[in-house]
């Protein structure tokens, strides 16, 4: 893959690319500018931005975008207000995340963002929907994303830059104040969930052009953004059980397992008030009688060792596999940490093993186990029935 502008402009300043992996995307962006960790600091106490100019970006033009999106995904999206997002997902028959991609709203065009890898799986499904409705999905690799993260966004010169409003809502979006080509694209930002530690870090991506990425960049950075690497982004979206579509999911994983249930108010992907998509049977039988098979959890690894595991890695307890590791960064504060899909059945205080080319013992972090004591709907009908006549009266 090309690296980005941003990672060949200022390699001579530190810029350091991914290591290589089977995601090659990583390559392309730069990991980090020579102090990751100080990086991540940064970030909890200023502003930096990161280039992710690696997620592939579509655009759905079309008077019918909305309403046909809404038929073929998760996410109650038909009455998506202008300059909204919202984060959405493509299932297979069987509820299992098969796309989780980002949607953005303006000015009658509807832009969406996924992984690098799955952009084109993503405009190849969502091209074999259309049928006769009124859109034209189309890839725009001209379109390219930057994130900033820290308190430091949402305040003094970088909010004045952006000319963001005072309290901006969490998926609300905006445009950009400079406009040079009235025709072209022109960008726009949007507030996205916060992340860090007890997910208090603001987060606003900028989606612009190419021919732009380098003018904002500077300016971003003049205001007083650090450059940081994906390292810096990776590590504070872990701290705040934030996953990463087929690195911290793999082909059996559903929504519930990774926090991608409810309504957009509550950071979610799937609205559970709505049905007619492929995969809400299972949506709606795991969330009104069952419990899904394996959760996502925070881990604690062993850092007495440089070695890392690897995404995929299987995690065990007492030789047995009880689930599978994902992202794994170094923390500035945590130290060495994973984002893992494990049984339900593991408790905080199960020892485990991350047992790839090179065992790390690990430790579930507790405060990532959620307490679910939600009466479902569909198991309290059962209760009711089982009781006979009068029961709940």
């Amino acid at each position: 893959m090309t690296a980005s502008p941003i990672l060949t402009r200022y390699s001579a300043q530190g810029a350091v690319p991914g290591p290589s992996s089977a995601d090659d995307s990583q390559t392309s962006v730069a990991w980090h500018y020579g102090d990751p960790l100080g990086e991540q600091r940064t970030a909890s106490r200023g502003a930096i931005i990161v280039d992710r100019s690696d997620r592939a970006v579509i655009e759905l033009p079309g008077d019918e975008r909305l309403s046909w999106l809404h038929t073929i995904s998760s996410q109650h999206v038909a009455d998506l207000a202008d300059r909204s997002s919202a984060e959405n997902l493509s299932l297979d028959s069987n509820g299992r995340v098969e796309e989780h991609f980002i949607l953005t709203d303006v000015d009658g065009v509807t832009w969406v963002d996924t992984e690098a890898d799955r952009g084109a799986p993503l405009l190849n499904f969502l091209t074999k929907m259309v049928f006769w409705a009124k859109v034209s999905p189309g890839a725009r690799p001209d379109m390219k994303v930057l994130t900033l993260v820290g308190p430091d966004v949402l305040h003094g010169p970088i909010a004045e830059l952006l000319e963001l409003p005072e309290h901006p809502a969490i998926y609300a979006a905006g445009d950009l104040p400079e406009r040079h080509h009235e025709e072209e694209p022109l960008g726009f930002w949007r507030m996205m969930p916060p992340i860090g530690e007890g997910a208090a870090l603001p987060v606003v991506d900028l989606v612009i052009p190419e021919e732009s990425v380098a003018a904002w960049w500077t300016q971003l950075t003049d205001a007083g953004a650090r450059m940081a690497g994906t390292w810096a982004y990776d590590a504070q979206r872990v701290a705040a059980l934030r996953p990463r579509l087929g690195v911290d999911t793999d082909d059996r994983t559903i929504p519930h397992e990774v926090n991608w249930i409810g309504t957009p108010a509550e950071l979610g992907a799937v609205h559970l008030e709505k049905g007619c998509y492929r995969g809400q049977e299972t949506v709606a039988r795991v969330h009104n009688l069952g419990k899904a098979p394996r959760r996502l959890v925070l881990l604690h690894l062993d850092g007495s060792t440089d070695e890392r595991p690897a995404p995929g890695d299987p995690v065990t307890a007492g030789g047995r596999t009880v689930g599978r590791v994902g992202t794994v960064v170094d923390h500035f504060e945590l130290g060495p940490i994973a984002l893992a899909l494990v049984k339900r059945s593991v408790g905080a205080d199960v020892a485990l093993v991350v047992d790839g080319e090179h065992p790390v013992s690990a430790q579930i972090d507790p405060d990532s186990i959620p307490t679910d004591d939600r009466v479902q709907a569909g198991r309290a009908a059962v209760e009711r029935l089982r009781q006979g006549p009068g029961a709940g009266a």
